[in-house]
């Protein structure tokens, strides 16, 4: 889960890979570093522990140039956060300079094997040992830098994105794909590689996606790219379209409130896109799965893991709903390992996922396509690895996430989650014209309501500001709004630290009510629909042990305030529809106690943005 980008060219190679680790930041901040080939054809390098400014201060002390080099920001997997364990690392002469995102997971035999030879080891990373096999090989005859990686790779196991130079070969910047996400950016006499496109995306809009198994060799007047086995692959260049203004924060404090505040737009540009003009039905243009072969789909899987797991779960109440179909919902760690029953050629797997490179998630995919089941991913990245591996593509259409913490995305995959349900029962038969233009009708509201909400946002921040000092909470609801208690209580969790979970509401007599006291936050999603009077005794249970109750309440509501300390009104909903909106005020309310406990937000500790490891 760390972020690596590189640059071969003219230019100075140093402003463009702190920029662009600026923009990785998010895949990890525990340490960053950056190495370069210089004009005399030295390498230099520079290392910090901590976050990114770190490195910043340690270049402009002392500063480096060159028109080849290397950078890293490090999310931590083997060996502790140190100027030992960050990248880049070396061989070792110290001529051979790797990054690394991902895990090799035969390193430890590999470096005891090494160490026998003779190698020196300066760090506990398993990334480490690609550099000594590169000089191993490279000992041993190996032609050329790559030639060297290619005997590298057929060692190692695991996933791993790799950007590797060479001193002796000043002119040549390599980079491999295998499990984790690598992007090449093709610009005039210059060539980029990164993590993610949003690191290269101010140099150049051409990109090609890596796909694994892929070596590119750029060289400062081309470059190629072959399969580990050295077989020519014609990469397919494609443009970044969406602007470079989405990474700013347009005046907002955080990316995360810039990204909370993004989300009624998002919802009507995607209703745009995909609802019929007679507004009675849904149209997909970017996913070939055919009518067909979804007429025949006998069971549905959705696999994600996070916050889109939790989209997911809502869509399993959605699609039950709406359609005759059994759904499962299943955490994409746990998915490939239990054994599920049913897959087969009449198996949809809907694979959630924000950057589609999720590595649990992919192998869920792999494992399921296996047994020959359709694939429909839901995803937010255009050209990621989940989307390559998928029969067919529901694009969200959220743009570039830059918070670790998810929001916008969330709401992304919860309507196209809800696009793809009255897709599919109007084409099971079980969803009349009517029926799903009064859901369209629904769902063409939610922006509309969101916005009323952000209005009230200061109600929310004194809100906050009365529970922030809380130890613990508890997040409640019940059907299609008790996936929504469990991203509340994951948001609070990971933005300020509090310990928060959410629970089906009828679930808490049956044990977690023993921890309620008159300390006790308790947030409740009690908006009107089927089970609204249950959650009323649910509540009232919670007021009986002296709880503190904030409510979710619909406008208007009189039974709630009656019982709960705090309540946060929100605009009445179809219930069905309800979670989109209810939603926002759990967003903002953790967004607000994180600020007031002096929490970083949009990196808060121990996490990153696209987990690449399993």
């Amino acid at each position: 889960m760390c972020g690596i980008i590189g640059y071969i060219g003219k230019k100075d190679a140093v402003p463009i890979i702190m920029r662009g680790l600026r923009r990785l930041e998010y895949r990890g901040y525990d340490s960053a570093g950056v190495s370069v080939l210089n004009h005399g054809c030295a390498i230099e390098m520079r290392k910090a522990v901590g976050v990114l400014d770190n490195l910043f201060s340690a270049v402009d002390k002392n500063p480096l140039a060159g028109p080849l080099g290397i950078g890293h920001t490090r999310w931590a997997t083997h060996g502790v956060p140190s100027s030992e364990n960050c990248h880049p690392h070396f061989d070792c002469t110290g001529n051979i300079m790797v990054v690394h995102n991902g895990i090799i997971e035969n390193f430890k035999e590999l470096k005891d094997e090494l160490i026998k030879k003779g190698h020196r080891f300066s760090s506990e990373t398993d990334t480490e040992i690609t550099a000594h096999l590169i000089e191993e090989a490279l000992s041993a005859g190996a032609a050329d830098l790559e030639a060297a990686v290619r005997a590298c790779i057929a060692r190692i196991e695991g996933s791993y994105a790799l950007g590797i130079f060479r001193k002796d070969e000043p002119h040549t910047l390599i980079g491999v794909r295998q499990g984790s996400p690598l992007v090449v950016g093709i610009g005039k006499d210059e060539y980029f590689i990164s993590s993610d496109v949003s690191a290269i995306v101010e140099s150049t809009r051409q990109i090609i996606y890596l796909d694994d198994g892929e070596i590119i060799t750029m060289k400062t007047g081309g470059y190629h790219i072959t399969d580990f086995k050295g077989n020519k692959v014609k990469g397919v260049v494609k443009k970044v379209t969406w602007d470079v203004e989405a990474l700013d924060k347009a005046g907002f404090e955080k990316y995360m409130l810039k990204e909370i505040h993004e989300q009624p737009n998002i919802i009507r540009q995607n209703l745009r896109m995909r609802v019929t003009k007679d507004k009675k039905g849904v149209a997909f243009d970017d996913f070939t799965i055919s009518d067909d072969v979804l007429k025949k789909i006998s069971k549905i899987y959705i696999v994600s893991c996070g916050t889109a797991y939790y989209a997911g779960f809502t869509g399993k109440y959605l699609m039950e709903h709406f359609t005759s179909l059994p759904v499962e919902i299943d955490l994409a760690s746990e998915f490939r390992y239990r054994k599920p029953k049913l897959l087969n050629e009449n198996t949809l797997i809907i694979a959630v996922s924000q950057s589609g490179e999720t590595a649990d998630t992919l192998a869920s995919v792999y494992e399921a396509k296996g047994k020959g089941c359709k694939v429909l991913a839901i995803c937010n990245v255009v050209g990621s690895t989940l989307t390559r591996e998928s029969d067919g593509t529901i694009y969200i259409n959220a743009g570039p996430e830059i918070s670790v913490a998810s929001t916008k995305a969330y709401t992304g995959q919860l309507l196209s989650i809800y696009l793809f349900t009255i897709y599919l029962a109007k084409l099971k038969g079980e969803m009349t014209a009517a029926a799903a233009a009064a859901l369209i009708k629904e769902l063409e509201a939610v922006p509309n309501k969101m916005e009323k909400i952000m209005r009230g946002e200061q109600e929310i921040i004194e809100i906050a500001k009365k529970y922030c000092k809380a130890k613990s909470a508890f997040y409640l609801g019940r059907g299609f709004n008790y996936p929504n208690a469990l991203e509340g209580a994951l948001k609070n969790k990971e933005i300020s630290y509090m310990h928060a979970e959410g629970y089906a509401a009828g679930e808490m007599k049956h044990g977690p009510i023993a921890l309620i006291d008159e300390n006790f936050p308790v947030v409740c999603i009690a908006t009107k629909g089927s089970t609204y009077d249950k959650m009323i005794s649910n509540m009232k249970e919670v007021e009986a042990r002296k709880g503190r109750i904030i409510a979710i309440s619909s406008n208007g509501d009189k039974n709630v305030p009656q019982i709960a300390e705090t309540v946060i009104s929100v605009p009445e909903t179809a219930e069905e529809v309800s979670p989109l909106v209810n939603i926002m005020p759990l967003q903002l309310l953790a967004y607000y106690i994180a600020q007031y406990k002096g929490c970083d937000i949009d990196k808060p500790r121990n996490l990153a943005k696209s987990v690449t490891v399993e």
